[in-house]
């Protein structure tokens, strides 16, 4: 089982619903953050974080989910990043889930 995690603006909401579901996504739950970037900080990771500085309102959506459909969203998410060449690109990461509680 993996646990993927994808992040967006707010209002590419209904296009990453969408994404998720032709990745085959059956289940999956979103919540609202704000997401804050001061340009003079170096980033972790160089391209994880959108182009300018501000106060930025995205969401986060969250599904356990298999390998391979884990694996496909990440692979539509790249292809939607390449399409669109937006500032703020679609970013999603996957976290092995080792152990749960039944």
């Amino acid at each position: 089982m993996k646990l993927l995690v994808v992040t967006s603006l707010k209002e590419f909401h209904s296009d990453v619903s969408r994404l998720l579901d032709e990745a085959g996504v059956a289940v999956f739950s979103v919540t609202d953050t704000v997401g804050y970037k001061k340009s003079r900080q170096k980033p972790l990771a160089d391209g994880w974080y959108g182009t300018g500085d501000g106060k930025f309102n995205s969401i986060f959506f969250f599904s356990f989910t298999s390998d391979e459909v884990a694996a496909e969203a990440l692979r539509r998410i790249e292809a939607c990043n390449a399409e669109s060449r937006t500032r703020f690109p679609v970013r999603g990461f996957v976290c092995p889930v080792e152990q749960w509680t039944k």
